[in-house]
């Protein structure tokens, strides 16, 4: 399993929070550890992506956010479709 692009952890990590999440329900949900998605967090509030909003200790996505997953989603995923290798049924057999 090839490991996943940092543009592909802040689409998850703004995913889950999508509805609001606090940070172990980002770190499980996004397969991070702490550390990692401590890094993630601060990149993507600097950027507005994210939001912290410290009366209920939960992280949300704004609509900046919202609207850079959309169209990472629309430019990675044809992208990703096309460099995936083929599926065992076409695949010479070994």
């Amino acid at each position: 399993m090839a490991r996943r692009s940092g543009m592909d952890i802040c689409c998850d990590i703004l995913t889950v929070a999508e509805s609001g999440a606090r940070k172990t329900r980002l770190v499980y949900q996004a397969n991070l550890n702490f550390k990692i998605v401590n890094k993630y967090l601060e990149t993507l509030i600097e950027a507005g992506f994210l939001e912290y909003r410290e009366d209920v200790k939960t992280y949300f996505t704004t609509d900046q956010g919202s609207y850079w997953m959309t169209n990472y989603g629309a430019i990675v995923t044809p992208m990703k479709a096309m460099m995936e290798p083929e599926s065992e049924a076409e695949a010479p057999q070994l």
